[in-house]
């Protein structure tokens, strides 16, 4: 996967609106954090599953039966970079409902829940 691979534009959710998600408790919503192991020892934010984007071909070709393809899949890194790699993936690989969480946990924990450490 790399940063040329996609050109297309993606569906941004802001961190406010990832905390009225969490809040709710929804369950239908997919979260996804393609940050490394280490990244989340530091910080992390409950219910995500871990896809460290340096795995991705450990992972990769398990995606289609880890996640449904039309459910709404949040996606989450560091800053908003990564993940906006990964959602371009998703859609790529046939998913229908992909948002990029703008600013990432850095946003996060400035904008939302100060408890979370910055790295």
């Amino acid at each position: 996967m790399t940063a040329n691979s996609f050109d297309q534009p993606i569906t941004q959710i802001s961190v406010q609106e990832l905390a009225q998600r969490l809040a709710t408790g929804d369950a239908s919503i997919q979260l996804v954090d393609v940050r490394e192991p280490q990244e989340l020892a530091i910080a992390s934010i409950e219910g995500f599953v871990n896809l460290p984007l340096s795995e991705f071909a450990e992972w990769g070709e398990q995606v289609p039966t880890m996640f449904n393809p039309h459910a709404e899949t949040l996606v989450l890194c560091h800053h908003g970079m990564r993940s906006a790699q990964m959602c371009q993936w998703l859609v790529a690989q046939g998913f229908t409902n992909v948002k990029n969480i703008a600013g990432g946990i850095d946003a996060y924990s400035q904008l939302v829940d100060p408890s979370i450490p910055k790295y």
